[in-house]
């Protein structure tokens, strides 16, 4: 290993480790949900799901009590995170992930899952308000730090009805829906304002296009546990969701020929959340194409996954992540 390669002492890599980490989180339990939903629609003879719960658990323990530690040892580098432009819309994924949690968790203790779910959605209900009066009263923010990792902290409200209708919280899983989905329409006009009428997206901030898929895709699921049927509104969610998908599939060399950054895990939890609609398009209307796109993405979300976590492990190896970026 060269010099430079080598690791640095774990205070100094403690104090650079990105709070976007639990993206990480968020795409493990994406994939943890659409294996649960594979095997439900597919009816297969052996489970995997479980496995990944568990993986996913243990990667959100590791990685919170890192962060703490952070917090305790580095304060001033958390600070410096909440101040950032980009940076501050990813603290709401530690809430978003302890709602995924939740729903993962549903099957195994629904009492813990029920525990996770209130902390996170008061965690996130509050983070939520915060980054908004952040976003009110700044005075360095611009236009150009408008990307779509921004549509994390507000329109991730929205997550919410996916464990809440589980256990009985209907009115609040209507108001977390309602607050995520009138706040996607405001910032997606304004995301692609950003996107058509200025500079392009530097290359590590590109990956967050997939973020796009995940609003209308998760909007689906949500609305289908609050109503309990695929109606009219449903279906336009779920199209917007797989037109979005299509239009970012056209994109897909631009993005083959990225640099690995850990901002590549934008595409796994809206691509999980586009699987997991897929597979209830196709339980529910019992379509083939349905069942044919199901599957077809479940294979693309297992290969991106697979080479997320091989390009993530590797990158920690050889010191490109928890670095100083600035």
């Amino acid at each position: 290993m060269n010099t430079e390669e080598k690791l640095p002492a774990t205070p100094a890599r403690l104090e650079h480790m990105p709070i976007s980490f639990f993206a990480v989180v968020m795409g493990l339990c994406g994939l943890t949900l659409a294996w649960e939903k594979a095997e439900q629609v597919m009816i297969m003879p052996f489970m995997v799901s479980p496995y990944h719960a568990a993986i996913t658990g243990v990667v959100f323990v590791v990685l919170l009590a890192g962060y703490l530690a952070k917090y305790v040892l580095h304060r001033e580098a958390v600070f410096k995170e909440l101040r950032h432009p980009v940076r501050l819309s990813f603290f709401p994924a530690i809430s978003i992930s302890l709602l995924l949690i939740s729903v993962v968790a549903y099957q195994f203790n629904p009492q813990i899952s029920k525990v996770l779910w209130m902390v996170g959605a008061g965690l996130h209900l509050v983070l939520t308000l915060y980054v908004l009066s952040s976003w009110i009263n700044h005075t360095h923010f611009e236009i150009h730090h408008m990307n779509p990792s921004w549509f994390i902290p507000v329109v991730g409200n929205i997550v919410a009805p996916l464990g809440g209708m589980q256990h009985g919280f209907i009115d609040l899983s209507w108001f977390f829906f309602s607050v995520g989905l009138v706040f996607w329409l405001v910032l997606k006009v304004i995301v692609f304002y950003r996107i058509i009428f200025h500079n392009p997206l530097p290359d590590k901030l590109l990956p967050t296009f997939f973020i796009l898929i995940a609003p209308p895709a998760v909007g689906f699921l949500s609305y289908v546990k609050l109503t309990g049927s695929i109606d009219t509104f449903a279906t336009i969610l779920f199209h917007t969701a797989l037109f979005l998908t299509l239009m970012i599939s056209t994109q897909m060399m631009k993005f083959a020929r990225l640099k690995f950054f850990l901002s590549w895990w934008a595409y796994s939890f809206p691509l999980a959340a586009m699987t997991v609609a897929a597979f209830v398009m196709a339980q529910v209307t019992d379509k083939d194409w349905f069942h044919v796109l199901a599957v077809a993405l479940f294979v693309v979300l297992n290969m991106v996954l697979a080479l997320l976590a091989a390009r993530t492990i590797e990158a920690m190896l050889r010191n490109r992540i928890c670095v100083d970026e600035d």
